[in-house]
C-alpha cells in the first residue's frame, strides 16, 4: 500500500522547501523527498540543497571572514586602528562556516514540522501515473501524489579529461573545503563561483589566477559593470586571463599543471597548488526516470516547462536549476511560490524581466533588467544616469567609493529599463531597483523619492536624477 499524499516536492533544496512550505500552508498534504547527497552525521537527509550546503550560504561566511582578514590588514590603519599582522586560522573559518550551514539545515526540517510536511529519505523516481495522480519511487517506498513538484536542482559541470577529487582540483564542493590558503591558485572559469572563490582565497594571500574561456569579462553584465569589476579586480591582484583553451591538466601529489593556448594563440602553462574549475552547472534530471512516463526533456537536459513551470504532463511542475532561465536559488523560491498558488486556484505569478543577479565579490555586482547592450541590440531608445559612489558622503565614511549606480530608463516614457550597481552592499541597494520595476516606476519616481541622508541609497537617487540630467550632488 503506498502512502498517498496530494503534493509531493522531489528535492528539499530553496525551490523544493519552499514548494512544500507554501503548498501545505495552502491546505495541501504534502511530502517533500530529498536524498542523503549532503547527509548529516546521522546520514540523515541535509535540506536547503547547493544553496545552503555547498553554495550561495557557505560561500558568503567564508567571503564575510576573508572581507574582514583584509580590512584588518590593510584598511585598518587608514582610519588609526592599529591591530598588528593578523593571521588566518583556516580550520576555524570552515568550521564557522559549517556551523551556519547546520543552523540552516536544521532551521527547514523545524519550518517542515511547524507546517506539517513530510519529509521522505530518499531520491524520487517516477514510476507511472495511476488514477490518483503520480507513483513516485523514494527509496524504497512508493509514494502516490495528485502533484508532484520536481525541484532537483544541478550539479558542476565538470571538464572532460580533468578529474575532479575535490581536494587538488576543486569544483564548488571542494572549494569550500580547502583546509589551508594556497600559495598559488588556478581557477577556470570567470564566472560567478570563480570570482567569489577568487576574492576568497586573494584576501587571504594566495597567488590567483582565472582562466576564463570567453574573450570579454563577465559579458552578461552591463558593459560599464564589466569594465569596471575588471578593473578593480585586477588592481586587487586577481590575474585574470581571457580568451583561453584549456588543454591538459595534470595532478601531481601536492600540485597540479595546467596547460593552455592564450589569447594569442601561444601555448602557455600554469603550475598552482589547487585548481577550482567552475565551468557552469547542468541539471540533475538522471535518475527521475523521466523516460518511464513521458517527461519531457529540452536539448540541454533540462525539464521543458512553460512560463508556469507547467510540463508536458497533467500535474507535474519544475522549478529552479532544473528548468531553463539563470540557476539563481531566488528564482527558484519565486517559481516554487508561483506553482503551489497556482495549483490551489490562485494566480501564482513570477516576472522573470525582475529577477535581480549578485556577485558577492567586493566591490559586490548587482544588476536588475536590461543592460545597455540589450537595449541596443533591441533597437530600443534609452537614457542613462549613472552616479559614482565617490559623491556620496556615506560611502567616503566608509571608506569604500568604488564604483557606481547606473539607471537606464526608457527615452519615451520614462519607464526603468535597468539597474545596475557596482559597490558597497550593491546585493543590499538592487532591492529598490527590483521593487521600482515591479510597480513600473519612471526614474522620475525614485527621484522624488526622499532618500535617507547620508546613506549609500542616495546614490540611486542620484542615478534617477541625473536620468533628467539634473543630479544635485554629481
Amino acid at each position: 500500500m503506498s502512502r498517498q499524499f496530494d503534493v509531493l516536492v522531489i528535492g528539499g533544496g530553496p525551490g523544493g522547501y519552499v514548494a512544500a512550505i507554501r503548498a501545505a500552508q495552502l491546505g495541501f498534504s504534502v511530502a517533500c523527498c530529498e536524498s542523503n547527497a549532503y547527509a548529516d552525521p546521522k546520514d540523515e537527509p541535509r535540506l536547503g540543497g547547493t544553496c545552503l550546503n555547498v553554495g550561495c550560504i557557505p560561500s558568503k561566511a567564508l567571503l564575510h571572514t576573508s572581507h574582514l582578514f583584509e580590512e584588518a590588514s590593510h584598511g585598518f590603519a587608514a582610519q588609526g586602528i592599529t591591530v598588528g599582522t593578523p593571521k588566518i586560522d583556516v580550520p576555524t573559518m570552515i568550521e564557522r562556516k559549517n556551523t551556519i550551514v547546520k543552523q540552516l539545515t536544521t532551521g527547514i526540517k523545524g519550518l517542515f514540522k511547524k507546517n506539517k510536511v513530510t519529509l521522505l529519505n530518499g531520491h524520487g523516481s517516477f514510476v507511472a501515473q495511476s488514477a490518483g495522480g503520480w507513483q513516485v519511487k523514494v527509496g524504497e517506498e512508493l509514494v502516490e501524489a495528485k502533484q508532484v513538484i520536481v525541484a532537483t536542482g544541478s550539479r558542476s559541470r565538470h571538464l572532460a579529461g580533468v578529474a575532479v577529487d575535490n581536494v587538488l582540483v576543486c569544483d564548488n564542493v571542494g572549494a569550500l573545503e580547502i583546509n589551508a590558503v594556497p600559495k598559488k591558485l588556478a581557477i577556470i572559469g570567470a564566472g560567478v563561483i570563480g570570482l567569489e572563490m577568487g576574492s576568497v582565497w586573494r584576501r587571504l594571500g594566495a597567488e590567483v589566477t582565472i582562466l576564463e574561456a570567453l574573450p570579454d569579462f563577465l559579458s552578461v553584465a552591463d558593459v560599464d559593470v564589466a569594465k569596471e569589476a575588471a578593473k578593480v579586480f585586477r588592481k586587487q591582484g586577481l590575474n585574470i586571463l581571457l580568451g583561453v583553451t584549456i588543454g591538459e591538466v595534470k595532478a601531481a601529489k601536492k600540485s597540479v599543471s595546467i596547460a593552455y593556448t592564450d589569447k594569442d594563440g601561444q601555448a602557455q602553462k600554469l603550475d598552482a597548488d589547487r585548481l577550482i574549475v567552475s565551468v557552469g552547472r547542468v541539471p540533475n534530471t538522471e535518475g527521475l526516470d523521466a523516460e518511464a512516463v513521458g517527461l519531457k526533456l529540452d536539448e540541454r537536459g533540462r525539464i521543458d516547462v512553460d512560463d508556469h513551470c507547467r510540463t508536458n504532463l497533467p500535474g507535474v511542475w519544475a522549478v529552479g536549476d532544473v528548468v531553463s532561465g539563470p540557476m539563481l536559488a531566488h528564482k527558484a523560491m519565486e517559481e516554487a511560490v508561483m506553482v503551489a498558488e497556482l495549483m490551489a486556484g490562485q494566480s501564482g505569478h513570477c516576472n522573470f524581466d525582475t529577477i535581480p543577479w549578485v556577485l558577492y565579490t567586493s566591490p559586490e555586482i548587482a544588476w536588475v533588467g536590461k543592460t545597455e547592450q540589450q537595449l541596443k541590440d533591441a533597437g530600443v531608445a534609452f537614457k542613462a544616469g549613472k552616479i559614482p559612489f565617490a559623491a556620496n558622503g556615506r560611502a567616503l565614511g566608509m571608506g569604500d567609493t568604488t564604483g557606481f549606480v547606473k539607471i537606464l530608463a526608457d527615452a519615451e516614457s520614462d519607464r526603468i529599463l535597468g539597474v545596475h550597481i557596482v559597490g558597497a552592499n550593491a546585493s543590499e541597494l538592487i532591492s529598490e531597483g527590483v521593487v521600482a520595476m515591479e510597480f513600473g516606476a519612471a526614474s522620475e519616481d525614485l527621484a522624488r523619492i526622499c532618500h535617507a541622508h547620508p546613506t549609500l541609497s542616495e546614490v540611486v537617487h542620484e542615478a534617477a536624477l541625473a536620468c533628467d540630467g539634473r543630479p544635485l550632488h554629481f
